[in-house]
């Protein structure tokens, strides 16, 4: 009799997830999974993009620029990425020289069944803001969760202050469907967000029903 355990370890996962060196390449951009080697540029840019990022995100914890926690957020990277999860890339811009490190952009809380759908966050580093390259970097990852990843749906939030990040959202096809009070909780204070969404665009029109008389 064949264990059973054996033969469940057998059966192929239902997606299969993408390779961990797999890169989104756009006109001005790389997209990759962030690596060891990456720490120095990481620390520096998030060293002087402090005050920048410091009212859109949660509040930083004391070792947030270390070396240690820097190391851990690579591990859960890889748990992610390998779960199918959330897909975190570091975002380089990559202008015929040796790429340069600009920001961060995840693909998290993904879900399949029913729901087939997953949530955006990014962010850009002081120096590069306001060049248009967040803009291209969603549309890089929109085009993998819908052609790659088979998703019929993205979501995304921003704080309602925040016009960088609406202008991007709205640059690719995001739509604002609501207003959340005290969604996330940013620098110690629940703050309220704008809730964007974007659907599949290839995903097939419900069709009117018939009219029945």
């Amino acid at each position: 009799m064949i264990d059973f355990m054996t033969s469940l370890f057998r059966i192929p996962p239902l997606h299969a997830h993408p390779a961990f060196d797999m890169q989104l390449h756009g006109p001005r951009t790389l997209l990759r999974m962030l690596e060891a080697e990456d720490w120095a540029a990481w620390h520096s840019l998030r060293d002087l993009s402090r005050d920048y990022l410091e009212p859109w995100e949660p509040k930083w914890p004391e070792h947030a620029l270390t070396y240690g926690y820097y190391c851990s957020l690579l591990r859960r990277h890889w748990r992610d990425w390998r779960s199918g999860r959330a897909y975190a890339f570091g975002i380089f811009l990559n202008d015929g020289q040796a790429p340069v490190f600009v920001g961060g952009i995840t693909l998290s809380d993904i879900q399949h069944a029913a729901a087939q759908k997953g949530t955006v966050g990014y962010w850009m580093g002081r120096p590069f803001a306001g060049q248009g390259i967040m803009t291209e970097a969603l549309g890089l990852v929109c085009d993998f969760s819908f052609s790659t990843l088979k998703l019929q749906r993205l979501e995304a939030s921003s704080m309602p202050s925040n016009g960088a990040s609406k202008a991007v959202l709205l640059k690719n096809g995001f739509e604002q469907e609501g207003y959340a009070k005290g969604y996330l909780q940013i620098r110690g204070k629940r703050e309220d967000h704008l809730l964007w969404g974007k659907n599949n665009p290839a995903a097939p029109k419900k069709e009117p029903p018939a009219d029945v008389r």
